[in-house]
């Protein structure tokens, strides 16, 4: 009917989507050659303005079939809405769902020489997207490096951020962390502070229990022996 030329590609978008107000709306649209031809709009199917003119005829054709028009209203008024909002109150808690992130300083290999590496650890957090980073008063630091954000066995998320300064100008930095479930309220650390060296000091204290530890086993082989 329409003597086109093979091969050719038709391709089909439809669809729907859910608003406010427990309302929705509905879409179904055909292109031919990667230009928009015809959409299916209410009850009939509508040639799209910039369509070829056998496009006018394939439409008039289409809406003499009223069993397969009244299928697509079906589909695209009443079955697509109701299945999406299902699938949308099957994930309600999970969309919904906001953990809190913890957040520790610690210092990193030292990138030399009477340099320090900061480190922001920001951990536990759900759902993935935050922002962190390093910061001096109200300026973000052009040298923070972020990690990539790693995934925990409970579904939480770890991520960690770091930054290489000389050790004199490491005062007055601060991590800041920005997370949807601080309730718009930004979680901030200064460098130096009891809570950003707190890391430091528990790496600190395994290292001397770990060297107590192992002098006490030395001096227990030597008196063995001698005795």
């Amino acid at each position: 009917m329409l003597r086109l030329d093979y091969p050719f590609e038709i391709q089909v978008s439809a669809g729907c989507e859910v608003l406010p107000g427990n309302t929705s709306q509905s879409f179904f649209q055909a292109a031919f050659q990667g230009q928009e031809i015809l959409s299916f709009q209410g009850t009939s199917w509508v040639p799209a303005p910039s369509a070829p003119v056998w496009a006018d005829r394939a439409s008039r054709k289409l809406n003499e079939d009223q069993g397969t028009r009244k299928t697509l209203q079906l589909l695209l008024n009443d079955t697509c809405p109701l299945f999406v909002r299902d699938i949308l109150e099957a994930g309600k808690s999970e969309l919904e769902k906001q953990v809190k992130p913890e957040a520790w300083l610690s210092t990193g290999p030292s990138p030399g020489p009477g340099r320090l590496l900061l480190v922001c650890h920001v951990s536990g957090f759900y759902p993935k997207p935050v922002w962190v980073t390093w910061m001096r008063g109200d300026q973000e630091q052009r040298g923070t490096r972020r990690g990539d954000v790693l995934p925990h066995a409970d579904e939480t998320w770890y991520l960690r951020v770091t930054l290489d300064v000389a050790a004199g100008e490491a005062a007055g930095l601060s991590c800041r962390v920005r997370h949807s479930s601080l309730g718009g309220r930004d979680m901030v650390l200064h460098w130096g502070s009891p809570t950003g060296l707190i890391a430091v000091a528990v790496l600190v204290s395994l290292v001397i229990t770990g060297c107590v530890g192992y002098l006490t086993l030395k001096r227990r082989c030597s008196y063995q022996n001698i005795l």
